[in-house]
């Protein structure tokens, strides 16, 4: 599996020129005007990762295929949306449909574009976004809090351990505060947790978009946007839409190096999306490789191994007999299955092993 990041924002921050980018589409209409994203578009992209072409390399493998990234580019939000102002409902069911939010904010001056609220001001405009999902949260729970209340007094189990989810959980929202800073640490508390669907219990990753001359450094925008997402257990990356526009029309690996490093750049603001967002939602890579094709897969930190063969095929989870797995240091540096094979570090894995980032594995199973 890959992840699913739903960038949002207020209009006219750089949404959709950002989706157009990434996705290296025109699927997205960018425009200077409210609402040029009416239904969300979705666009996949390869995940890019050394790890996986220096594995191919080494097994000669006749084609490379990374693992995917999905972005849904959501329509943008205005003062009101949990009333159901502008697109709010609309707004509100497809960001509840995503893994992760990609929270796009206007970092940079310019007076050819229009701000809905006239002037440049990240944090407000962070805060109102955050707002019409505190409300929408805040209304459904209170409504199951209610309704669990009575039965918890009346000795229903299922009712306790809800209330004691939800309890934490209101008070948070009541002060202003998204929900997933009341996560439970307990499993079942944590099972809890996610049935409730809630908007801001989802990870945050702020983009604060920069002109091309703060690409690399970010502005003091993008500064006080890091202040924000560090209380509120949030994420913050530095790109420019316009960069990633550019790069993305450039179809040579070296010429896409060459003009980030005039912009004093390593790597694409894609780049670092994938990264934190990786981290952001606790996933990893294991691959599979072989003469034909060397593969990446992406599944949960925590995942067991016949999780991680689920994610090739459901009759590899059903029938799962055992991995055969390489750390890819060990893969890496023996020269291959065989050599490493060789070296007996080819390990046998059961049902119980946790699968660790980088793995090589060959599922045995039996249907």
């Amino acid at each position: 599996m890959g992840f699913n990041c739903g960038i949002v924002g207020l209009p006219n921050v750089g949404k959709s020129t950002l989706f157009n980018a990434l996705t290296s589409t025109a699927a997205a209409q960018a425009a200077n005007f409210p609402f040029c994203t009416i239904e969300p578009n979705v666009g996949r992209v390869a995940v890019p990762d050394g790890r996986l072409t220096k594995v191919s390399e080494i097994a000669r493998s006749k084609e490379t295929i990374p693992t995917q990234l999905e972005f849904v580019d959501i329509a943008g939000l205005v003062k009101g949306a949990s009333k159901g102002e502008g697109l709010g409902n609309k707004f509100l069911a497809n960001i509840r449909e995503v893994d992760a939010i990609v929270h796009v904010l206007r970092c940079f001056e310019d007076g050819n574009v229009t701000h809905v609220d006239g002037s440049v001001d990240p944090i407000r405009d962070a805060e109102t976004v955050e707002t019409e999902l505190l409300l929408s949260d805040l209304e459904s729970i209170e409504k199951r809090a209610d309704a669990m209340a009575k039965k918890a007094k009346s000795g229903d189990k299922d009712a306790k351990d809800l209330i004691a989810v939800i309890g934490p959980v209101l008070d948070a929202l009541r002060v202003g505060k998204p929900a997933r800073t009341a996560r439970p640490d307990d499993e079942n508390g944590l099972k809890i947790f996610h049935q409730l669907q809630l908007l801001t219990a989802k990870p945050v990753l702020y983009a604060c978009n920069v002109e091309e001359n703060n690409a690399a450094d970010g502005n003091e925008y993008s500064v006080q946007v890091e202040a924000m997402a560090a209380k509120s257990g949030a994420r913050c990356v530095v790109v420019s839409a316009a960069i990633e526009e550019e790069v993305s029309q450039l179809d040579d690996p070296e010429e896409r190096k060459d003009f980030l490093e005039t912009l004093g750049l390593e790597e694409t603001g894609l780049a670092r999306v994938i990264r934190v967002g990786y981290e952001l939602l606790d996933l990893l890579t294991f691959f599979t490789v072989g003469p034909k094709e060397a593969r990446a897969w992406t599944v949960r930190n925590g995942a067991k191994a016949p999780q991680a063969a689920g994610a090739i095929h459901t009759d590899f989870e059903r029938g799962f007999i055992r991995a055969e797995t390489i750390a890819y240091g060990d893969f890496v540096s023996l020269g291959g299955e065989q050599p490493a094979k060789d070296a007996g570090k080819m390990r046998q894995e059961g049902k119980a092993y946790l699968v660790k980032d980088g793995d090589i594995m060959h599922f045995l199973f039996n249907v």
